[in-house]
């Protein structure tokens, strides 16, 4: 796989080769913040593929800063798609997170009962507990903890007032913890019960 600036100057002439090589290269990152915005895997798999047809059509007026730069505007591009999308829907998803901080910063926001343990859940179980926030709690959330926008921002995005912000804000964080401290505690009594059917269980003879 050539490098990042090397597989611009491809792509820019067109090159079909260097399109695929970009697609497998990212896609599989990209399409995680389709589904972060979405909460729907066949939906983030259109928003992808739209994605990728937009930044094909832009990338000749890509301006290369440096390693890191084309997935950093990749990522912008996907994310407006998505926007535009949820916006003609009438919806409130999610927005973009950046996938090596998604567990540090999910936690970091949420009031936990056992931080350790949570520390343990995986990024897809912390993703999931995302998704079943309600629509316009989940956009707030997202914008905030991942894209560090202020509440003055994040009003212009949605069409919503500041104060409206903040308290959608504090919702889908109470939220958050609540579903993390209940599942949790569902493990620890799932795994009590366990034990005990295991010490209680008849010996063999």
């Amino acid at each position: 796989m050539e490098d990042e600036e090397q597989l611009i100057i491809k792509c820019r002439s067109g090159n079909n080769s260097a399109r695929r090589d970009l697609y497998i290269k990212y896609s599989k990152r990209l399409l995680s913040v389709c589904y972060r915005y979405a909460g729907d895997i066949d939906l983030a798999h259109d928003l992808l593929h739209d994605g990728f047809i937009k930044i094909y059509m832009m990338i000749k007026s890509f301006e290369w800063r440096g390693e890191g730069s084309l997935e950093l505007w990749m990522r912008r591009v996907v994310a407006n798609i998505c926007l535009d999308y949820l916006n003609a829907q009438k919806k409130r998803n999610e927005f973009v997170l950046d996938e090596t901080q998604v567990q540090e910063d999910i936690l970091d926001e949420a009031t936990l009962d056992d931080e350790d343990k949570a520390q343990q859940l995986s990024q897809e179980q912390l993703l999931s507990f995302i998704a079943e926030l309600p629509n316009g709690y989940r956009m707030v959330f997202n914008l905030f903890v991942f894209e560090k926008k202020t509440h003055r921002e994040i009003a212009e995005l949605l069409g919503i007032n500041v104060s409206s912000s903040t308290s959608q804000l504090s919702r889908a964080k109470n939220m958050l913890a609540k579903r993390i401290n209940d599942f949790i505690k569902e493990n620890e009594e799932r795994e009590r019960s366990n034990n005990k059917s295991v010490c209680f269980s008849p010996r063999k003879k």
